[in-house]
């Protein structure tokens, strides 16, 4: 199999040592395609909304706590966002009180 893979002198193959664990989740992906576009459409969304209209393309702070902290207040000003897109600020200040 070397000689098919490689063209080199010394015939060496690199291979990650963990690489099982990505053809694993290869093979789940390929048995379910349909997984990729559910994922797409509500994990990946909050993100790129974050990263592009936030301005958050790049943390700020440095140190896992204050990056947490930081991620966390983003996160909740996005859901607000949400909220107010969603039932507007009448909705909200009803739902705060109830």
């Amino acid at each position: 199999m070397k000689a098919l893979c490689t063209k080199g002198r010394w015939r060496r193959v690199n291979r990650w040592e963990k690489e099982e664990i990505i053809e694993r989740m290869a093979e789940r992906l390929a048995e379910r395609p349909d997984l990729l576009v559910i994922r797409r459409s509500t994990v990946e969304h909050p993100f790129g909304t974050i990263k592009q209209s936030m301005n958050q393309g790049a943390f700020l702070m440095r140190g896992l706590e204050k990056v947490r902290a930081e991620f966390s207040l983003t996160a909740l000003a996005y859901n607000l966002r949400r909220v107010i897109t969603l039932i507007g600020v009448p909705g909200l200040i009803r739902a705060v009180q109830a």
